[in-house]
């Protein structure tokens, strides 16, 4: 894993580049997986409407 990748995946997604990191660490560099889990991971860390 490089920066690079934790980096690419925080700014594409929208999570913080800690978050990108754990993502590569569970599921590999598979950059299709690791889009599409970090997109869950925001909508589900995004606040409900009020």
């Amino acid at each position: 894993m490089t920066d690079f990748q934790a980096q690419f995946l925080a700014k594409e997604a929208g999570i913080t580049e800690a978050q990108a990191r754990e993502l590569i660490k569970l599921i590999g560099t598979d950059r299709a997986s690791l889009l599409r889990e970090a997109r869950l991971l925001k909508s589900r860390l995004k606040p409900p409407d009020a």
